[in-house]
């Protein structure tokens, strides 16, 4: 895990389970007695030993993903044959759990799951969440999702997912992530999957591109063997999703929705704004995710913006061609060769008046 988290050097934060749906913990539950990665499997604190490691080698945001539920457990299953009147697994197990990973390993983003059909009032989580931003000590930096209790999705949260693989297409009014496979129609490693059962390179930058162009952010899961290890299909992936990012990478951080999010007349382009410069013209960028056999670039969304300067990121110091015509801008783009770094996608960074 350690592995992927430091060859996605260009990644922003990390979510590592901490405990899925069979109950399982990843760190030495005291309430998960002989069913943790101490007690059995690993032997080790894979929390523990990840959020060191992270923290030690990387800037990245450690955050946890937490099941509120448990398959099997038996005090959740007897508080919901009690229609969910009784809370003995909340007090005796979910809530003391959470605790310990909160005090214990400090997470910047808590991504809670799994409620079971139960509604937050069961789970505890408008208390847990007034201690989480008051007084725990994580109360001036953490942020979590929506996954709270039954009804919450989309709702209450710091942030939605509202459900898996959620992309809306268009702004919201709402802080959002996608949170997705890199391997097609799973969240766990399926081993008889072939290459083509894994979502390309160009396919998971496209998913990039038009999720932060409005306003998402992308979560992109992986799913380990069952003995820990990531297999190369998933290193591969991350390592030129990093090698994307580390030219194009300033369009995408700390950018905002432009007034366009996807170009008027081609539907290939997408849009972020990141500031303006020091003369106070507007910065935008526009990612280009298929290149154009003509060699150039139509640009239906500046048919009224007064263009100063375009030049494409990856290529220092040249400015591109453009002129202006009664359907948009005009773009000639440079040539390519095939040994360029430059691919998946390609962003033009535009400097507006």
């Amino acid at each position: 895990m350690l592995l992927c988290v430091t060859e996605c050097r260009y990644c922003r934060y990390v979510v590592f389970t901490s405990k899925h749906h069979e109950g399982f913990t990843n760190w030495p539950s005291k309430y998960s007695w002989n069913w943790n990665s101490i007690d059995d499997g690993p032997h080790r604190d894979l929390v523990g030993d990840l959020a060191t490691a992270v923290r030690k080698y990387t800037d990245i945001h450690f955050g946890l993903y937490y099941s509120l539920f448990a398959w099997y457990h038996p005090l959740f299953l007897q508080d919901k044959s009690n229609e969910f009147k009784t809370k003995d697994y909340v007090t005796e197990v979910m809530r003391p759990q959470l605790h310990e990973i909160v005090e214990t390993y400090r997470p910047e983003v808590i991504w809670a799951d799994g409620y079971g059909g139960a509604y937050d009032d069961y789970w505890g989580s408008t208390e847990f969440l007034a201690w989480l931003y008051n007084s725990s000590p994580v109360k001036d930096v953490v942020v979590v999702n929506d996954r709270w209790g039954h009804g919450d999705l989309c709702k209450n949260g710091g942030f939605f997912t509202c459900h898996d693989h959620y992309n809306p297409g268009v702004v919201q009014k709402f802080k959002w992530e996608d949170a997705t496979t890199i391997q097609k129609g799973s969240w766990g490693y399926q081993r008889n999957t072939n290459i083509n059962g894994y979502f390309t390179t160009d396919e998971l930058v496209d998913l990039l591109v038009t999720v932060v162009s409005v306003g998402g952010n992308l979560l992109l899961n992986i799913g380990p063997t069952h003995d820990g290890r990531i297999m190369p299909v998933f290193e591969e992936r991350l390592l030129e999703i990093g090698q994307w990012l580390s030219i194009n990478g300033e369009c995408i951080y700390n950018s905002v929705p432009w007034l366009y999010q996807n170009d008027t007349m081609n539907s290939n382009v997408w849009y972020t704004s990141v500031g303006n410069d020091t003369s106070g013209s507007s910065l935008v960028c526009a990612m280009l995710l298929d290149w154009p056999n003509n060699g150039s670039l139509l640009l239906g969304a500046l048919l009224s913006h007064h263009v100063i300067s375009v030049e494409m990121l990856g290529l220092s110091g040249v400015s591109l061609k453009f002129s202006s015509t009664s359907d948009g801008l005009l773009i000639t783009l440079p040539a390519i060769p095939p040994s360029s770094d430059l691919k998946w996608a390609w962003t033009l960074k535009m400097v507006l008046q």
